[in-house]
């Protein structure tokens, strides 16, 4: 990242939306992010969502916002899994309600995490997000109980769609991590790289329904495929998190299975929230509306460009020879202030061996832009940053960056909000860009991460293989964490 600093008497600055800013030098080196440490443990806990409000309120006046942040996620998802009645997918053609996740941040790690109820009673689960994942794997090793897991058979039509050919054998007594002739394949931990072999599992799912406004019923899916993973693979994970849930374009992606089951339509959305104290949301299975407050619906808020497809697998667990089931969109020209940045354009296309392009991944916390790239946007942004001293409602007031797609008028707006990073630390003040250096050759050019994510709505729609994206929500007057997770029980 490149960092700059006042270039007056480092002060304390309203960490308001509203942020007025002075001169600032340049000044090299890395900025990192750090959260203290601060954790909430919740028993057993069943309540109604009255009460939920109420604890709420409670809980964001007694701890701090990095405390609250992950504990409201987990309060919301203990509350659906434990209070709420569901329906089935057996009778999934008469079944028209999309399904919802809460979505965190774990600013240690800055990482993002989704909630779903696993398991028989069901339970909550907590699970990076990764965007790219082709399926979701789960410890299976540590305290998995579940009366409803049963493994996938080798040569079953199941195991073909995961694309996994390998058998796995076990002597030991039969249990979610032991069988024999059972489907197996290769896991990854898509942020430290390490890989595992181990079976796959299907067991009972659910997410609570939603008409674009407030949660419902929880939906179940009886047959959710998983892969299991050992308790070793989760290092370097947030704490609390006890798998990968994978959204990318396959089949046995959580949102193609629950949209496959509940049989809804093939779109999903994410609104990762900007804010420390509260969660955005995941939509699954619907176009729209997505309501936030105040009675906005940001499904009318949003531009489209072509989802792309590139022919080689690029994430870790991609499997050799097919295509990516990562997101790839066409971006063709990036812009400071409106004006062009100078660069390679044949690094923005995804040449015949599935090198370059641009892909989203909400496992890189920040944007990743090849080296030549990166120094383009970086003395750009410096020169068009040169006597700035204005105030927005979206972030600092820099230069904008725009992602041009496949013509002039179609372009992803980055505000300061989601440009720049404050590092308030040791009495230091800095605000660094928010971009990082990818080296020489990196597999893909662009990676754009979490950061640049936050507070605009992205939506994946899978049957007409486009994005929907919104730019910054905040000049609409809403937030991703605006939306109302108040239970609504008349939701069938």
């Amino acid at each position: 990242m490149r960092r700059w600093r006042k270039n007056t008497t480092l002060s304390q600055i309203n960490t308001t939306p509203s942020l007025s800013f002075t001169h600032f030098f340049f000044e090299t080196g890395g900025c990192h992010c750090h959260s203290p440490p601060y954790f909430f443990q919740l028993s057993s806990l069943i309540i109604s969502s009255s009460q939920l409000f109420s604890l709420h309120h409670a809980l964001s006046h007694s701890l701090t916002d990095e405390a609250l942040n992950g504990n409201v996620s987990s309060i919301l998802l203990l509350f659906f899994c434990v209070s709420s009645s569901f329906s089935s997918s057996s009778s999934s053609s008469s079944f028209s309600l999309p399904v919802l996740s809460p979505i965190t941040k774990d600013h240690q790690t800055n990482q993002y995490s989704l909630s779903l109820c696993l398991k028989t009673p069901l339970e909550p689960s907590k699970l990076l997000l990764d965007l790219g994942g082709s399926f979701s794997w789960v410890d299976c090793h540590k305290h998995y109980v579940s009366s409803t897991y049963h493994h996938i058979p080798c040569n079953s039509s199941l195991c073909t769609l995961l694309s996994l050919n390998s058998c796995a054998h076990c002597y030991r007594a039969p249990s979610p991590t032991c069988a024999n002739d059972t489907c197996a394949t290769t896991l990854h931990n898509s942020v430290t790289g390490k890989s595992i072999f181990h079976s796959a599992l299907v067991d009972a799912a659910a997410l609570p329904t939603t008409d674009g406004r407030n949660p419902g019923r929880l939906a179940l899916l009886a047959n959710f495929a998983f892969a299991c993973s050992t308790t070793d693979l989760l290092k370097g994970l947030a704490k609390g998190v006890t798998g990968s849930a994978g959204l990318g374009w396959s089949d046995l992606s959580l949102p193609v299975q629950f949209i496959a089951g509940l049989s809804l339509p093939r779109v999903f959305a994410l609104c990762l929230s900007g804010s420390p104290s509260a969660p955005g949301v995941g939509f699954y299975g619907s176009a729209g509306p997505y309501h936030f407050l105040p009675e906005i619906d940001l499904s009318k808020k949003l531009i489209y460009t072509p989802l792309l497809v590139n022919p080689y697998g690029t994430a870790l667990d991609s499997n050799h020879g097919r295509p990516s089931d990562e997101y790839f969109i066409g971006v063709t020209a990036l812009k400071v202030n409106g004006n062009a940045v100078d660069l390679n354009p044949a690094l923005l296309t995804v040449d015949l061996n599935g090198n370059g392009g641009t892909k989203i991944s909400t496992v890189a916390p920040y944007t990743v832009l090849e080296s030549s790239i990166y120094e383009a946007l970086t003395h750009a942004f410096i020169a068009e940053s040169a006597g700035l001293n204005l105030t927005t409602t979206v972030g600092p007031a820099v230069p904008t960056v725009d992602l041009v797609m496949q013509s002039d008028d179609v372009f992803w707006r980055i505000f300061g909000r989601n440009s720049m990073v404050r590092i308030l630390e040791e009495g230091v003040d800095v605000w660094c860009l928010g971009f990082v250096d990818g080296g020489v050759r990196p597999r893909t050019s662009i990676v754009i991460g979490g950061h640049q994510m936050e507070d605009n709505l992205l939506q994946f729609d899978l049957g007409l293989k486009r994005l929907g994206f919104s730019s910054s929500v905040l000049v609409h007057h809403t937030m991703c964490a605006n939306f109302n997770f108040t239970s609504n029980k008349n939701l069938k």
